[in-house]
């Protein structure tokens, strides 16, 4: 058992790992920047130790100050969080070359899953269905055209070091294919320093669906039923539930356990998500992540089980506390994801909370490091906090959700509060109605501000 865990985040993940920590009777270590020193998780850990100044580049993405922290406090362990150096494979094998634990995947797993064109290799050989696309990178306009033809317009650029949207173009004829080509390649080498870009397939109404997945590492994969996350912005998630309002038990358990099995063979520890697009009844592979999802509580709800404990135990060499027969899908739940932005225009909105208070009462969990008076750092994501509902069915858990989020006091700044009070009167919303292009169509006409 660990003694001490250094939890390499900040914010609502980094109190997510303490909370964990605190019920399994291990000591926490926050790390934080000057700019965090105030911070809810630096307050709550057991010890906290500053490792740089505002910048993220310069504190959170300094894996020399976070192995200095883990050598100053005895930490024996590294919980990464997500986001910041949770996928990065050079920080794993570091970490390891110091004698301690990465709390999740192997360097080796990071690095197949990080590269899109090895990712969709491996899931098609471990027998994941996976969109049709183009044989790894693409390397000229001659071969993205021949491409295409082959696999019929429209289609989607993506950058093979990709993420968050950038560097993925959609061309619906050849005339766009010269200019999304052209315009993804130099995003990709701008964003990731490669501009090494592949194509797929474009999916006209598809949704996104994502595999809960979890490996002990000696074999064994289980997974966790699926997350519906199709209403997204700019490739962003903001709404995201369990189970999926269009999956069938049929489906939940064919592509549950194409992914399972593929976990086990690959050997993989830890939790991880398999992402897909899915249209019409059929699952494509999109990318794996291999890390906790900022919407894992959902599957929490639906599941009853901690999805960090077992990662605790995974790492420590347990094996998994639940097998797959134990896991029954109980009630329906959301999450939403409130940033400190202003509308219609999401543009980011730091600054002082002068009041902040959590919606309670069954069913209702606030994941969040605000508190009265805190100020929000300009300098991270405007994530603040993630309001989660859970119902015996999804039309319990809508009106849930709707009473929460009444509930809930953020003053000082503005937020994306007022976006999900206008969705949820949307009938589209309430039937499930909707694919991942939805909400980027409707807030051309309805933008809330």
């Amino acid at each position: 058992m660990f003694d001490k865990i250094l939890i390499a985040n900040r914010g609502e993940i980094a109190l997510r790992v303490i909370r964990a920590c605190r019920e399994m009777g291990i000591k926490s270590v926050a790390v934080h920047s000057t700019a965090d020193a105030d911070a809810m998780h630096v307050r709550m850990a057991d010890e906290s130790v500053c490792i740089g100044p505002p910048s993220g580049a310069q504190s959170y993405l300094s894996i020399p100050a976070i192995i200095s922290a883990c050598e100053i406090t005895g930490a024996q362990a590294i919980h990464p969080g997500y986001g910041f150096l949770s996928e990065n494979a050079n920080f794993v094998q570091i970490i390891e070359d110091h004698g301690l634990t990465f709390i999740g995947p192997s360097a080796e797993h990071i690095r197949i899953m990080g590269d899109k064109i090895t990712a969709k290799e491996t899931a098609k050989n471990l027998g994941i269905p996976v969109v049709p696309g183009s044989e790894g990178g693409v390397p000229d306009l001659a071969a993205a055209k021949k491409a295409a033809a082959d696999m019929g317009y429209p289609v989607i650029i993506k950058a093979t070091a990709g993420g968050g949207g950038r560097g993925m173009k959609v061309a619906v004829n050849e005339k766009d294919l010269e200019v999304a080509f052209s315009t993804a390649r130099s995003e990709a080498k701008a964003a990731f320093g490669n501009d090494e870009v592949y194509m797929e397939k474009y999916l006209q109404k598809p949704r996104h669906i994502e595999i809960q997945v979890f490996g002990d590492g000696k074999g064994t994969g289980i997974h966790l039923a699926e997350r519906d996350c199709s209403l997204q912005r700019r490739h962003q998630k903001v709404f995201e539930e369990a189970p999926g309002p269009c999956i069938t038990p049929e489906e939940r358990a064919r592509i549950g356990n194409i992914c399972a099995d593929a976990i086990g063979k690959m050997g993989y520890s830890g939790a991880g998500t398999v992402e897909f697009l899915y249209e019409d009844g059929e699952f494509y592979f999109i990318e794996m992540n291999t890390r906790l999802q900022v919407e894992h509580p959902v599957t929490e709800a639906i599941f009853g089980v901690d999805l960090v404990r077992e990662q605790i135990r995974v790492a420590e060499g347990l094996p998994l506390s639940f097998s797959q027969d134990d896991l029954e899908i109980n009630g329906h739940a959301i999450e939403v994801r409130i940033n400190a932005e202003k509308l219609p225009n999401f543009a980011p909105c730091p600054g002082k909370i002068t009041a902040f208070h959590a919606p309670g009462g069954l069913g209702v969990r606030m994941d969040s490091a605000l508190y009265d008076g805190y100020s929000i750092p300009p300098y991270y994501d405007s994530l603040i906090g993630k309001l989660i509902v859970h119902g015996r069915d999804r039309t319990e858990a809508l009106a849930r959700l709707n009473r929460a989020l009444g509930e809930l006091i953020i003053d000082g700044i503005d937020t994306t509060v007022p976006l999900f009070h206008a969705l949820l009167q949307e009938q589209d919303i309430h039937t499930g109605d909707y694919g991942i292009h939805w909400l980027e169509r409707w807030l051309e006409e309805n933008a809330p501000g």
